[in-house]
């Protein structure tokens, strides 16, 4: 049974609200790369990207990462821009939703192999279940749920969030 979490309004108000804690957070700097996690992370990033350019004076590049979600050291973590470009930088992670920790953590690995300038991280939804010592800097909506169930993010269409 799917219970709604998020409707697409709810969904835009909390990606508004986030970019503008982006903006407040960050007014000092002149570039910021959204990283998203591929898949959802990726399409919530270039959802940002956009409000961000409309309210800020930054420049913001959008950068997918890909990383295994079941496996992350048995598959190659990348990225599709090289990393150098994030040295000295600001890095904005993202990613539909944060559970274990555990994808935010190994991307967040992969980042800092360069020398970048600070990272903050970005979920939609948060549900605070963590095994890895992850904290995001920016959540659209904290739950609490069982580790039983699931949240799925459908950006296709309607952009909804479930409780599965």
């Amino acid at each position: 049974m799917k219970t709604l979490v998020l409707n697409n309004r709810q969904i835009q108000q909390k990606l508004d609200r986030i970019a503008y804690q982006i903006v407040e957070n960050n007014f000092d700097e002149e570039q910021l790369y959204l990283v998203g996690i591929r898949g959802n992370g990726l399409e919530i990033a270039k959802e940002i990207a956009q409000r961000l350019e409309d309210i800020g004076q930054q420049k913001i590049e959008v950068c997918e990462l890909s990383i295994d979600k079941k496996k992350p050291l048995d598959h190659k973590i990348t990225t599709n821009i090289p990393l150098e470009n994030f040295d000295q930088n600001t890095i904005i992670l993202i990613d539909d939703v944060i559970n274990s920790g555990r994808t935010m953590q190994y991307a967040l690995l992969k980042l800092l192999e360069r020398p970048t300038k600070k990272v903050k991280t970005v979920a939609l939804v948060d549900r605070k279940h963590r095994s890895f010592p992850i904290r995001c800097d920016y959540v659209g909506l904290t739950l609490s749920t069982t580790l039983q169930d699931r949240i799925e993010v459908d950006l296709e269409g309607e952009k909804n969030a479930y409780l599965i």
